[in-house]
């Protein structure tokens, strides 16, 4: 997630609140209707989005998130429209020392089964992300967690192996959801129906790749106040099926993915009761090296791909001009961004790829993976545009090659793709975010077996540091060092877009950098 916001090392991060939220920390709130929502309709949300996992042990994904975000509670959050964590089931937090942070919960939390949420809680939340591991879950986050304490039933103790200044907002992702240590096993994953939190929906039902059906949870205590009486998401597998089901007013909303095409047919459309909105957005993709396999162990051809490259043309012939072209794996908006491979290679230029490459004259193989069927419809029209520009140098012969999300995770993460296509949604608004879990010198998340320690360097320095000449020079080499080498290639950075019905409000008010859809946003007049 986006800017440099990092609460400081020993600051108490308390209170907040703002105009989209009101109540008062610790006061039991009944969920109830706002000015200018209804509190007697459901919305419905249609999405390509799929669903990992409702478990967060067992999800790190933009469509799991979106579910986890609205039914449980996290000891930190971030407010719609701002950057900085503030207590969500906490009372306060603060640093007692670089290492140590401490959280005091609010009194008579609840879960939505009528348990009472305790700092034992907490600790087994975390303990179980640490020890499941799961390879499509977000333990990665936690890897600066040495351990958690409960030691009374409303105080929460995490000792960090490294200073960490942005712990606070680690804390605010799905990683930190906190789950029913009664209900959720402590070395395995819990069925995605069988879901159980403390936030301000309850899940009602799920059937996975068809509907989740969320109420409101009469047990929350927290500072939401809903606007509407409950929320259906709808899984569609085609983005033109949730066209369809946006102009025919199957659904209220239509968020992600739906076709660059599409949305400018549904622009023009506002006489049949649609509107497009907008915000911002840093989502961002990009493609990844598979370092220790050919031939993507060769620095040269990284650096050529790099070379070859032409943005522009993927935004405009894949996208029809919706994304922007990024040439960091920090995006634009956020601090410290740099225009690092704009800088390096400048323009697409067959020679100085040649000449890269040593002179070359048998163009070198490469197979291109990506999945249909997570990052939308126009994910297999970026790649053969990259395909077809890499293959009209005369250095390159690309085959593509694709299979599942759910398939592509443990393939990418076990190493089997020489060059894959992958997507990154914040987890929290830091460029730290974009840069440690993909470059910490130790191959990242997806295990790309690129290792350089100077990376290693410079990530605990700006993360252990809230000294911002310090911060900015740390990442301003990291994405020089990031275009020298090119473990990564940063492609585009795109917007938050939704259709949504006539009378439905509040969809803009949750499109910030956090890219965190809060259901209870949203409204619709009967």
């Amino acid at each position: 997630m986006a800017a440099g916001l990092v609460a400081s090392l020993g600051l108490t991060a308390c209170g907040g609140g703002d105009d989209d939220e009101s109540g008062t920390d610790g006061a039991a709130a009944t969920p109830q209707s706002s000015a200018g929502g209804s509190s007697s309709e459901s919305v419905v949300l249609g999405t390509t989005d799929t669903v990992t996992s409702t478990d967060p042990a067992g999800a790190y994904d933009l469509g799991s998130w979106t579910l986890i975000y609205n039914m449980y509670q996290n000891l930190m959050k971030i407010q719609p429209g701002s950057a900085t964590p503030v207590p969500d089931a906490a009372e306060s937090c603060d640093f007692t020392n670089p290492t140590t942070y401490t959280c005091t919960l609010k009194s008579g939390l609840k879960f939505s089964n009528g348990s009472d949420l305790t700092s034992e809680d907490v600790k087994a939340s975390f303990d179980r992300m640490v020890a499941i591991e799961d390879d499509s879950g977000p333990s990665s986050l936690f890897a600066n967690l040495k351990s958690t304490a409960a030691p009374d039933p409303t105080t929460v103790t995490m000792t960090l192996n490294n200073p960490d200044a942005t712990w606070p907002f680690v804390l605010t992702t799905g990683a930190g959801a906190i789950v029913d240590s009664e209900v959720y096993p402590a070395d395995s994953l819990l069925p995605s129906e069988q879901a159980v939190g403390s936030g301000p929906y309850k899940l009602a039902s799920f059937q996975s790749g068809q509907q989740a059906v969320f109420e409101p949870n009469e047990s929350y205590t927290g500072d939401v106040e809903l606007k509407n009486n409950g929320f259906i998401v709808q899984y569609y597998t085609e983005a033109s099926a949730l066209k369809l089901a946006i102009e025919e007013g199957d659904v209220d909303v239509a968020y992600r993915s739906l076709a660059p095409t599409d949305i400018e047919d549904l622009r023009g459309e506002s006489g049949q009761g649609v509107q497009v909105v907008e915000g911002n957005g840093t989502e961002i993709r990009y493609l990844t090296f598979q370092t220790d396999q050919a031939p993507s162990n060769n620095k040269a051809v990284r650096q050529a791909i790099a070379q070859l490259i032409d943005r522009q043309a993927i935004a405009e012939q894949a996208y029809d001009g919706t994304v922007t072209p990024l040439y960091s794996m920090i995006p634009q908006g956020l601090d410290y961004h740099t225009e690092a491979f704009q800088e390096k290679y400048g323009e697409p230029d067959v020679e100085k790829a040649k000449a890269l490459l040593g002179g070359v004259s048998t163009p070198v193989d490469v197979t291109l993976w990506y999945t249909p069927t997570h990052y939308g419809p126009n994910a297999a029209d970026e790649i053969t545009e990259i395909q077809r520009q890499l293959e009209e140098s005369g250095l390159f012969k690309v085959t593509i090659e694709n299979t599942e999300w759910q398939q592509y995770q443990t393939d990418y993460k076990a190493g089997t793709y020489p060059l894959y296509q992958l997507g990154w949604f914040p987890d929290f608004p830091d460029p730290d975010n974009y840069s440690a879990p993909f470059l910490d010198g130790k191959g990242g998340y997806f295990n790309n077996g690129y290792e350089n320690p100077r990376l290693t360097e410079l990530i605990a320095q700006e993360q252990g540091s809230t000294d911002d000449a310090e911060r900015e020079a740390a990442f301003a080499e990291i994405q020089e060092i990031t275009a020298e080498d090119v473990p990564v290639l940063p492609v585009w950075q795109g917007k938050q877009i939704a259709a949504v019905r006539d009378g439905v409000t509040g969809v803009q008010d949750t499109f910030d950098p956090s890219f965190t859809f809060r259901f209870w946003l949203v409204s619709k007049q009967g």
